[in-house]
């Protein structure tokens, strides 16, 4: 099974930090960051808003627990965004090459 994961972060440079490490510990195969992206959420009894980033993170499902450990161990923020959505299919040749690179 594999899976897409959804991280928001400070800045571009804690996204790539983020980014690297899950590539070099084989937690993820592609890691997407999008930049300017403007969040408006609930923190501590009000709302709030920032300026992030958002990581995508293809995986394969049985890494997510321990990409979540990792994530949570280097992120800057209290409570971090980690979220995911198991896929249910995609192009064959992308997703045996995802199951490749992280064996």
């Amino acid at each position: 099974m594999y899976s897409i994961v959804f991280i928001t972060v400070s800045n571009e440079e804690e996204g790539r930090k983020i980014a690297n490490k899950l590539l070099e510990e084989r937690l993820a195969a592609c890691v997407n960051i999008i930049k300017d992206v403007k969040s408006y959420f609930w923190w501590k009894g009000k709302i709030d808003n920032a300026e992030e980033c958002l990581l995508i993170i293809k995986t394969i499902t049985n890494k997510i627990n321990e990409l979540i450990k990792k994530v949570k161990e280097i992120h800057s923020y209290q409570v971090p965004e980690i979220i995911w959505i198991n896929l249910s299919g995609g192009s064959e040749d992308y997703l045996n090459w995802l199951s490749e690179e992280l064996r």
